[in-house]
């Protein structure tokens, strides 16, 4: 596939600038580490890239369509993915943008937590690349594991351009996702079997890199 062009985007050329300079995925994920978390203080937003690099802040689903953004100028899919965790478990999906490197997987991902973050691109399919998730995502209050199921690879280019700089929120990703089909990866009878997170795990599962009192979330 070509490269999305400036003129394709509707960035504008300091825009374009910023994402064209994001040449792999390593220096897409410094540059999402960079950002300070969007703690969605005024209410819940899924933002464009552009309001992204306007409001200088993202959380996970906003920081994967930046990503996907920067792959698509470089020439690459524009891939995202959602990441579920058990219904009724008192926790949020995860969104990650996806990039393949000799044929292996890999993700970025933007997450205020020491856990569910980059995956260097080492994983044969992405079930491999979900399971490495699988014994970082657990509820602190209990060491209850959550990940459950994963969904099929959505290409953002099924939403055209518009959404790059689109001022409107973006409800529109959220639903493709969770309408697309979702591979489990425990079988149900094996949930019995799945060991809590110890107390040394959950101590460091409280760490987090960007606190609500900051003035820049």
């Amino acid at each position: 596939m070509g490269k999305l062009t400036r003129a394709q985007s509707g960035f504008t050329a300091s825009e374009y600038k910023t994402l064209v300079g994001l040449t792999t995925p390593i220096k897409i994920q410094d540059f999402l580490d960079s950002l300070p978390m969007n703690w969605e203080k005024k209410g819940d937003t899924h933002m464009s890239p552009r309001r992204v690099l306007k409001e200088k802040k993202a959380h996970c689903i906003e920081g994967a369509m930046l990503a996907a953004a920067a792959l698509w100028i470089t020439g690459e899919r524009p891939l995202i993915m959602n990441i579920s965790p058990r219904m009724g478990k008192g926790d949020d999906d995860h969104v990650v943008a996806l990039y393949k490197r000799g044929g292996r997987w890999g993700a970025i991902s933007k997450t205020n937590h020491a856990t569910i973050r980059f995956r260097d691109p080492i994983y044969r399919t992405l079930r491999e690349l979900v399971l490495s998730y699988f014994h970082e995502w657990f509820l602190n209050s209990t060491g209850e594991k959550l990940l459950e199921c994963y969904s099929r690879p959505l290409d953002m280019r099924r939403f055209g351009t518009d959404w790059l700089t689109s001022e409107k929120d973006l409800w529109e990703v959220a639903d493709a996702l969770s309408e697309l089909p979702h591979d489990y990866l425990v079988p149900k009878g094996n949930w019995r079997f799945v060991r809590k997170a110890d107390p040394m795990e959950r101590k460091a599962g409280k760490l987090i890199e960007w606190e609500k009192s900051d003035s820049r979330t």
